[in-house]
């Protein structure tokens, strides 16, 4: 039976880069090995022919002979059945090194593992002032350092850590089933390479001791509720030299007596008597930069919002302000005098004349209710 042209196999175009033809032989021996289909004929024949595909376009003398002379140019090194002298198996390994090696942890050339060491995260409640103008805190958090008594090794001091009998010492061993050649992380000394066969009575072993550290954390102007401020470095420490993780401190705003946050702007009733209601007047009113006066206009009624611009919070990134929204609260007096109640009367009788005049409101929901119950 005639042999399939390999570019077809590997479907790939007769110009294709290397590394064209390791992703699609890739591709398709993830898809047709046996382990994935056990019971398949048709998966494990195309496996072969992927696989000595590949054996050939992935090596340059090879790859030019079969393109000049086709399948007779490459007999001699390729048989039907697979590779010969262990060939194939060294690329297959290499093409599948990278991708295994990030399942199981392992990395190409034979090193101990690095890791990166874990984010933190830090709380910090602030008031709503210090979101708005920024400020500067002290914070306090557990960490890790060397132990002064092993001075890092995990060993106890006039001792020193063996080489892993494992892993001679790679931090990885080397795992092989049929076609699969792949590396993962030593299960014995954990990708350090090292055993500690007598620990330091300080760190257990750890070279580490946990202790707490002070950091100064700058809240920029403007923050809002969850925002996140990252402190590089300030994470866990990294293992086998691995960089440290992030610290990163999240802002609560604390309620506030007097205003409520939405964005950058601020809002806050104005409760503002009867008769400055009625008459106009100007009241004055607390700001994130003292007292300012607002102008109320006669016959203000409850829910009508005064804007004071840029009296608001300054945005994180930029020079620009939020408003300050003022929500008018008509306030009804309490522990009127006789003398008063007595006015008070004689003001609703005089009102009552020409309802619709001065209570327009009042009027216009006494004709709803007429034409409901109508």
């Amino acid at each position: 039976m005639s042999k399939r042209d390999y570019y077809e196999v590997l479907g790939v175009n007769r110009d294709a880069a290397e590394e064209d033809i390791k992703k699609a032989y890739r591709k398709l021996a993830m898809k047709y090995h046996p382990d994935r289909n056990p019971d398949s004929k048709e998966a494990e024949d195309k496996f072969k022919q992927v696989k000595e595909a590949y054996e050939i376009l992935s090596d340059g003398q090879k790859r030019a002979a079969y393109d000049q002379f086709g399948h007779a140019g490459v007999d001699q090194n390729a048989g039907a059945g697979g590779f010969r002298g262990g060939q194939g198996f060294g690329d297959f390994s290499d093409a599948f090194s990278d991708i295994f090696g990030d399942i199981f942890g392992g990395s190409r050339g034979g090193r101990a593992q690095v890791f990166r060491g874990a984010d933190l995260r830090y709380n910090m409640e602030i008031s709503l002032e210090e979101a708005a103008r920024g400020c500067e805190r002290q914070i306090r958090i557990p960490a890790h350092e060397h132990c002064d008594t092993c001075h890092g090794t995990g060993a106890k001091p006039g001792t020193q850590p063996k080489t892993c009998a494992t892993c001679g010492g790679h931090g990885q061993v080397r795992m092989s089933q049929g076609f699969f050649s792949v590396q993962q992380t030593c299960p014995t000394c954990h990708g350090t390479g090292k055993q500690i066969t007598d620990p330091c009575p300080k760190c257990h072993g750890a070279g580490q001791i946990k202790t707490t550290k002070t950091l100064n954390v700058k809240i920029p102007a403007g923050v809002d509720e969850g925002d996140r401020i990252r402190l590089a470095g300030e994470g866990e420490p990294g293992e086998n030299g691995g960089p440290n993780g992030d610290l990163y401190v999240v802002t609560h705003i604390k309620p506030h007596a007097v205003f409520q946050r939405e964005a950058m702007d601020l809002h806050c009733e104005m409760p503002i008597s009867f008769t400055t209601a009625a008459l106009g007047g100007e009241v004055e009113i607390p700001t994130l930069d003292g007292m300012a006066k607002v102008k109320i206009s006669g016959e203000t009624q409850s829910g009508r919002v005064y804007r004071l611009r840029g009296k608001g919070i300054k945005a994180v990134r930029g020079n620009t302000y939020g408003d300050l929204m003022c929500h008018v609260v008509v306030e009804t007096p309490v522990n009127l005098t006789e003398r008063q109640k007595e006015l008070l009367r004689e003001f609703e009788e005089i009102s009552q004349q020409d309802v619709s005049a001065h209570n327009p409101r009042a009027k216009s929901f006494m004709d709803k209710l007429k034409d409901f119950f109508s």
